[in-house]
């Protein structure tokens, strides 16, 4: 049975039937290349390769594993950033029934050391300029080490390899991707996505998101080796025949510029990105009429950042919500629905969410709860971790750790990580109502609002604050700003200036990473 029919079982909320396999996911760029071979696929800055030579390279890619007698069910490690090399090499390793396992290339060797090890490596490709750090965590081990410059493996490295015809077979259950997770405590856990949840989650974002077409441009800033990029980035952009325009490090004004060299289409970003193009000096001389649909994900973007942005760029911002275990994207505000600011929108088709207690109870009314979801873009499980993925999903519902409220629409409202709520003198303060009063302030550009231990209350309530370029405030009235917003008990009593906050791979601000002033 084809994508097609699985995807309209799914959307229509009946289960999927196991006994019904779908093909490889490489079987996407296969169908796009012989529909569309000719148009651009991958570009960055003067190069483009169209889809018939990003299917051809894969091939090469594929051909290489074969020789080296890695196939179906071995895993196999990425080391790049946005560059042509990333998608070549991954639809290659697909191509050949592989699973892969994309990491940041800002790793140290031995932060490499532990995702070979965990997943139990075959073979590691690795951009030339990380390769010495692959080398450094593969030693002693059986892992060769495949370097590749930007453009993914040349002729010499691929001497002597067939290109592989025709994608290995692989069920709908089968592992294609292994994603890890920082997680908040403990070592990264790796992910397990089918290439059923891939392909459905790439359905869903390229025919609800962004309603992707072949003469669409997406902006391909968010790094492939997470899953927001990889998934509605990369992977709809195959599905759709829409070309991906790379940006291998973000930096506002370059995005700026290739929005209208490129004439980008749809823009995908985290709200720290969004917020980059804000600041960028003179915003408003750079040509952004080709945009038609921006999306926000990775964290919940503050409400004065969408307003902003919509305000100078004319073009509206859908945010959505989404994790790595989900393949991701879970809700979306839909293009085609009332969009509603500050919400992470509606269920997508496929895709079940709920709002529950400590014990696992529904929550009614304007109570917060734990999100949990199920659906076809939910994870296999955790790699090697059976009690893990056991305590995460007991009962068919993945517990997110997102704690949110529900209004009478549907619509859900993210309050916080249930993990990072404060609990100052036994009331529940959520993080991010508090940093939403203090972005209101024209001074402030990020902000992160943790706990502070205390004698007697158990919890104070921090700030660390990074200003706009040129701004200057201090940090009395950023204090009494917020201390008119909020209840209080909820102000920030300490709030002290950074020049940048600490952030994840994706532009996400880390509240863990945050930490106050030794004299407080």
């Amino acid at each position: 049975m084809g994508l097609r029919t699985v995807a309209d079982i799914a959307a229509a909320g009946a289960p999927r039937p196991p006994e019904w396999a779908m093909t490889n996911l490489a079987t996407a760029l296969v169908e796009t290349s012989g529909q569309h071979g000719d148009r651009p696929a991958l570009r960055l800055d003067d190069r483009t390769m169209t889809y018939r030579e990003f299917l051809d390279a894969a091939r090469g890619v594929a051909g290489l594993l074969r020789s080296r007698d890695v196939g179906a069910g071995d895993r196999v490690g990425m080391v790049f950033p946005n560059v042509p090399a990333f998608p070549v090499v991954f639809y290659g390793a697909l191509l050949a029934g592989c699973v892969v396992v994309p990491m940041n290339p800002l790793l140290k060797g031995r932060e490499i050391e532990f995702y070979l090890d965990d997943a139990g490596m075959s073979l590691v490709f690795a951009w030339d300029q990380a390769a010495d750090a692959a080398r450094e965590a593969a030693q002693g081990r059986d892992i060769e080490v495949v370097a590749v410059d930007a453009a993914g493996p040349d002729d010499g490295t691929l001497e002597g390899a067939a290109p592989l015809d025709e994608p290995v077979d692989r069920d709908d259950d089968d592992t294609a991707v292994i994603l890890y997770t920082s997680g908040t405590t403990g070592s990264p856990k790796g992910a397990e996505l089918t290439h059923a949840n891939l392909a459905t989650n790439a359905r869903t974002s390229t025919t609800t998101l962004t309603e992707l077409g072949p003469d669409d441009v997406v902006m391909g800033c968010l790094p492939l080796f997470h899953v927001f990029g990889l998934t509605c980035g990369l992977n709809s952009a195959v599905r759709s025949g829409a070309c991906l325009t790379l940006l291998p490090r973000f930096d506002g004004t370059k995005a700026l510029s290739m929005i209208g060299r490129d004439h980008v289409t749809v823009f995908e970003g985290v709200p720290t990105m969004y917020s980059g193009l804000l600041h960028v000096e003179d915003r408003e001389q750079y040509d952004v009429s080709s945009l038609r649909c921006c999306i926000s994900g990775g964290s919940a973007m503050p409400v004065e950042v969408l307003r902003e942005f919509e305000e100078t760029f004319g073009c509206i911002v859908l945010e959505g919500y989404g994790l790595s275990e989900t393949s991701p994207v879970a809700s979306f505000n839909h293009p085609h629905a009332e969009r509603k600011a500050g919400s992470v929108g509606t269920p997508v088709a496929g895709m079940e969410l709920r709002l529950v207690d400590d014990d696992g109870e529904d929550v009614t009314g304007d109570d917060p709860g734990e999100i949990a979801i199920r659906g076809e873009g939910l994870m296999k499980g955790y790699w090697g971790r059976p009690e893990a993925t056991a305590e995460s999903i007991p009962d068919g519902w993945f517990r997110t750790g997102d704690v949110a409220r529900r209004d009478d629409d549907g619509y859900y409202f993210i309050v916080d990580r249930k993990k990072e709520m404060i609990i100052r003198g036994g009331y529940n303060v959520y993080p991010r109502e508090i940093e939403e009063a203090l972005y209101e302030h024209s001074a402030v550009a990020e902000v992160a609002v943790i706990g502070i231990a205390h004698r007697d209350l158990g919890e104070e309530v921090g700030a660390a604050v990074a200003l706009r370029p040129g701004a200057e405030v201090d940090v009395e009235e950023l204090r009494d700003f917020a201390k008119e917003r909020v209840a209080a008990y909820k102000y920030p009593r300490h709030v002290w200036l950074l020049d940048e906050l600490p952030k994840g791979p994706t532009g996400k601000i880390l509240r863990r990473e945050v930490e106050p002033p030794e004299d407080l």
